[in-house]
């Protein structure tokens, strides 16, 4: 059974990544590129969490890499700034829901913690997810800041997270917490969304370690 695992450089990701695999999920990572500047340092810094994923998990993992920054510009341009970051993540389950397809991948699995972020709330999840057909599954739902961190930890992606986390300049000031999918969808159609996730899908590189490492 396949996932495809959506990547950040950030603390929660590589635990769901953990908490999957260890229930026996092949993964399948795939990392946004989120700004435009120093690739090759994102890349090196995602890779080397995926590296470290592997020794918890005792097992391979394929890797993947987007480039993202232009689709968040014409986003946060093209439609209502607040709700960046609710189609952000709808354009990243599109992307991901291909590779699924590519890949005879089961499921997308994120690292999404209710009410964490702006975009991790129950109405925002909800919209974001109805995107894509393929099944999108949270395992650190439940979960609080503390009781990731420790997993990080002990899984060792801790640092390699807290020392390369990105910003994204494109998140907004005052992120809508409650979008519904109606006005979401209204929104995507000031934009050609089916040639932007065409586009991104035709971006897609798989990442070898040894070579990034």
């Amino acid at each position: 059974m396949k996932g495809i695992l959506l990547l950040s450089d950030g603390i929660d990701s590589p635990v769901a990544g953990y908490q999957m695999g260890r229930q026996g999920v092949e993964l399948i990572a795939l990392h946004f590129l989120t700004t435009s500047s120093d690739p090759d340092s994102q890349i090196k810094g995602v890779a080397s969490i995926v590296k470290r994923l592997e020794d918890a998990l005792n097992t391979s993992i394929r890797a993947y890499v987007v480039p993202h920054a232009d689709v968040l510009s014409t986003l946060s341009t093209s439609c209502k700034r607040n709700l960046t970051c609710v189609l952000c993540k709808r354009m990243m389950l599109r992307i991901a829901g291909g590779l699924a397809n590519e890949t005879d991948a089961s499921f997308i699995i994120m690292g999404d913690s209710l009410g964490q972020v702006a975009s991790q709330t129950l109405a925002n999840m909800f919209a974001e997810e109805q995107a894509t057909s393929v099944p999108v599954l949270r395992p650190l739902i439940g979960m609080d800041k503390t009781e990731i961190t420790e997993i990080s930890r002990q899984i060792g992606t801790y640092d390699l997270s807290a020392s390369s986390q990105s910003h994204c300049s494109y998140a907004p000031e005052k992120p809508s917490t409650h979008s519904s999918l109606a006005e979401v969808r209204e929104e995507e159609e000031k934009a050609d969304i089916e040639s932007i996730t065409d586009g991104a899908r035709g971006l897609i590189k798989e990442i070898d370690l040894s070579e990034v490492l």
